[in-house]
């Protein structure tokens, strides 16, 4: 428990050796002209996972269309993700405004999930502190019940609102450290719901077995997932295993399999400084048109 608590504490860090090469550039920056989207806030009593309650966000294009199916985008530690604060490491809404208007991502249903708290209110803040207790075990199971949380529960909520397309080539789901194992596996299980994965700093580590994703990669017929994976030579290394290595080890295992795939490895610690820094041209990679 306390490892995790290290590993929780380290997202929200300050800056490490080897971040400050990263910096957010202008399409991370509210532009004069852009339409801007929408965010709320909700919460969520599961089933699937019991006894946990959840906040979740909702972003909505100006560009929707109710009469289209539209395409849509999950985030694992959602309150992360959302952020447009100075601090926020990857404003992802403000990303997605200048990308959308741009033309080089379609417009999109932004889905931002927190982790469960065993509690029977949400805490008083979103944010990592008090930390979720049930976040390990739904990201790092290597299991399809984290993908039957999203399509039996959340994806039916939102779609109760939403007209959201049932295109998996149009699904993407994306995370940060246990988040990122946690997007990879949902694809996995459930390739006909999702085949797109962006992964920061992912966990491929041994806390639930993760290790054994690369094994299981060089050993099964490819999956129509696509997959950009972001690393640093400064994330962690302890006794769950060594991110970078892991990192590098999953790279390989896709290119083996010949997978559609992206790995930028720099020089980072283990948080989104650089995640962040590179998620328009990771965003534009993972939308490009079928090729």
């Amino acid at each position: 428990m306390l490892r995790m608590l290290i590993v929780l504490l380290s997202l929200n860090s300050v800056l490490c050796a080897g971040d400050e090469v990263y910096k957010l550039g202008e399409e991370s920056m509210r532009q004069d002209g852009v339409p801007r989207g929408e965010v709320t806030e909700y919460v969520w009593k599961s089933e699937i996972f019991p006894g946990t309650i959840r906040r979740y966000y909702v972003y909505v294009p100006k560009q929707y269309d109710a009469n289209t199916p539209t395409a849509l985008m999950v985030f694992q530690d959602g309150h992360a993700y959302v952020s447009e604060s100075e601090n926020g490491q990857f404003r992802v809404p403000v990303v997605f405004d200048n990308l959308i208007h741009e033309g080089d991502i379609p417009p999109l249903i932004g889905i931002f999930i927190d982790p469960g708290h065993k509690k029977d209110a949400v805490p008083e803040k979103r944010g990592w502190r008090p930390s979720p207790e049930n976040r390990s075990f739904e990201y790092d199971t290597l299991s399809d019940q984290y993908a039957r949380f999203l399509l039996e529960e959340i994806l039916p909520e939102v779609g109760k609102h939403y007209n959201l397309t049932d295109d998996p080539n149009q699904r993407a789901i994306c995370g940060i450290s246990s988040g990122g194992i946690c997007a990879w596996t949902v694809a996995w299980e459930r390739p006909d719901e999702f085949r797109k994965v962006l992964s920061h700093v992912g966990s491929f580590t041994n806390i639930r077995g993760g290790h054994n994703c690369q094994a299981l990669i060089r050993k099964t017929d490819p999956k129509p997932i696509r997959v950009f994976l972001q690393d640093g030579s400064g994330d962690l290394d302890n006794a769950h295993g060594n991110w970078p290595l892991a990192n590098q080890q999953m790279a390989a295992s896709l290119k083996f399999a010949k997978y559609d795939h992206k790995f930028i490895y720099g020089e980072g610690a283990h948080n989104g400084i650089h995640g962040g820094a590179i998620l328009p041209e990771s965003l534009r990679w993972l939308w490009r048109k079928e090729e």
